[in-house]
């Protein structure tokens, strides 16, 4: 058989019973439909050179996909020739084709057999069990091949069983001579010379051909991974890329963030600070408060020289001729607590009243709502009534 139906008969045989047998027609039409130059670039040409024996002489034919072409008739090679008379006398692009032995109708035995679908895939294999049954000879004594004639709808398929004696095939070859050892195959002729296509050569005889289609295989293959690695690598590129423009999108956006975050921050510390402040402010007594209070319970003949109010004391610097009963005069107050004389009690010469230093904690008042009226500061006072 040719490399191009053993390779659709193989991966018909890996997708199921009966595909191996549609993918040979399927190529075949398929090839039908190019060009002959075509064909012969894709190793789907199928041409083969067959040799057949007419009395003494030895018919050349060429088979293709449009039928048989007679190429002439040449002398039947000696047996002891030791060169190949073929490559002397054909074309290099006849020469080059594969050979193959065509025997005539009478030479072998044909029985038809009726088998299941699945036997189609091991077709060869099921026919050597059937030799026995439907051929006089045995097993060991022939060389066959079998062929699908029909695919029945009831799940069966109509096969042919063809068988040539050893004997007789042994002979056709040794008288064939040198050209026996460039066989691809051998075939066998039907009513009307028309090749059976089978081959009866034993495998380990069989010429090994290249198969033309194997080197277009390989490139289409490495075609197809090249374009599958350049588009996973174009995929894997804009992922790359639009992650890289996510994340300096996601920069960008983080440092306006942080500096909304960081305004924000400061604003509500602005905020907090004020709205401390104004507690602060509306929790402690006013200047005004304190001087007022401080004129109604300082005695005739003391003066203030310096009033100041800061981080919640009052200090008092002044004179007085009443310095011992100031603390007594001071206490009571609601705006301050804890008055006492702070440093030693000095005399002035020139007024004649004793200098002293006053210092008190102011209070805090109850409510921290309450709105403040002035400022807190240092403040001069007149001498007090």
């Amino acid at each position: 058989m040719s490399a191009l139906r053993d390779s659709f008969g193989r991966f018909g045989a890996r997708l199921g019973p009966g595909a191996g047998g549609f993918f040979v027609w399927w190529g075949t039409a398929l090839a039908s439909w190019l060009p002959a130059s075509w064909r012969a670039v894709f190793g789907l040409a199928r041409e083969r050179l067959l040799l057949a024996r007419d009395g003494d002489a030895l018919q050349l034919r060429v088979q293709t996909l449009d039928g048989l072409r007679d190429l002439g008739r040449v002398p039947w090679p000696a047996g002891a020739e030791a060169d190949d008379p073929l490559s002397r006398l054909l074309a290099p692009s006849v020469a080059e084709l594969p050979r193959w032995v065509l025997l005539p109708a009478g030479a072998g035995l044909r029985r038809r057999v009726l088998l299941p679908a699945a036997a189609g895939d091991r077709l060869r294999d099921v026919m050597a069990f059937e030799i026995d049954r439907q051929t006089p000879f045995p097993a060991d004594a022939v060389y066959f091949d079998a062929r699908v004639l029909e695919r029945r709808g009831d799940g069966q398929i109509q096969a042919e069983l063809v068988a040539v004696p050893k004997a007789t095939l042994d002979t056709v070859l040794a008288g064939l001579g040198a050209p026996a050892a460039t066989l691809t195959g051998v075939d066998i002729g039907d009513e009307n010379s028309l090749p059976l296509q089978v081959n009866l050569l034993p495998m380990e005889r069989r010429r090994r051909v290249a198969d033309p289609s194997r080197r277009w295989n390989w490139i289409l293959a490495a075609l197809i991974l090249s374009a599958l690695a350049a588009g996973l690598w174009q995929i894997l590129d804009n992922r790359r890329a639009a992650a890289q423009a996510f994340e300096r999108e996601v920069s960008a956006r983080a440092d306006d963030a942080r500096r909304v975050a960081q305004q924000r921050q400061q604003l509500l510390d602005l905020v907090e600070g004020a709205a401390f402040l104004e507690r602060s402010r509306a929790g402690r007594p006013t200047a005004i408060a304190v001087i007022d209070d401080l004129s109604r319970r300082l005695p005739d003949g003391t003066y203030l020289e310096k009033l100041s109010m800061e981080g919640g004391k009052l200090q008092l610097i002044g004179f007085s001729t009443e310095v011992p009963q100031l603390v007594q005069h001071l206490e009571g107050s609601k705006l301050w607590h804890s008055s006492a004389l702070a440093g030693a009690v000095q005399q002035d010469p020139r007024t004649g009243r004793d200098r002293f230093t006053l210092t008190a904690d102011l209070a805090i008042a109850a409510d921290p709502a309450k709105p403040a009226a002035a400022e807190p500061g240092d403040a001069d006072a007149q001498p007090a009534r």
